[in-house]
């Protein structure tokens, strides 16, 4: 059987679309050709298309899930280690408190600062408690301090003062010269007590 593409011989007034097994072998390749396209341009845009959007989100999605398996698998293996150090950072939060002065415990730490500042070599000029600032989790308890004394007696307070076994913290500090060379020392002194979560 020979193939004869000479389109020119053929008149496309002949061609009978009820009689298509009659036409010329020439037409019948083109017409199942254009066919053949017609039909996959359609099968394409009407079945394929949206599935390869929807492939494009399912594998957007399960790399969204991949990552949050890992995250979930991470802390899961790690629970036992997190639930120890949970346990660790409940021991370490609960002695810090009890470094914080409890109400009826801040008097008494004004007398410790000034037997500190005593027993330096200090001359106190002025030591009192200046307006509490609340936070959000403690309350601010500032001490304003004016003392008197050399430069060693200063760095000797500050290490006692670190010392002490309430936790006290020394800001804003200042050194002037007095008209008889003596030293004036200002700092105010903060401790912390904590606020109870009310529940």
């Amino acid at each position: 059987m020979s193939l004869n593409f000479n389109l020119s011989d053929i008149d496309v007034n002949d061609l009978d679309i009820e009689n298509m097994g009659s036409w010329p072998v020439a037409v019948k390749v083109i017409f199942a050709f254009i066919l053949a396209v017609l039909v996959c341009t359609l099968s394409y845009f009407l079945m394929i298309d949206s599935q390869i959007d929807e492939l494009a989100v399912a594998e957007n999605k399960e790399t969204e899930l991949r990552q949050v398996f890992r995250t979930k698998y991470a802390s899961a293996v790690n629970l036992e280690a997190y639930k120890l150090q949970m346990v660790e950072m409940e021991k370490s939060f609960s002695s810090l408190l009890k470094q914080l002065p409890t109400t009826h415990e801040t008097p008494g730490l004004l007398d410790d600062v000034t037997y500190v500042g005593t027993t330096s070599g200090l001359t106190f000029i002025r030591i009192n408690w200046e307006p509490e600032i609340e936070k959000e989790f403690y309350t601010e308890l500032p001490i304003k301090i004016e003392v008197i004394g050399d430069y060693h007696q200063f760095g000797n307070f500050v290490s006692e003062v670190a010392k002490l076994p309430r936790i006290v913290s020394l800001h804003d500090f200042t050194i002037q010269t007095e008209k008889d060379e003596r030293l004036r020392f200002n700092v105010v002194a903060k401790t912390y007590r904590y606020k109870e979560v009310q529940q």
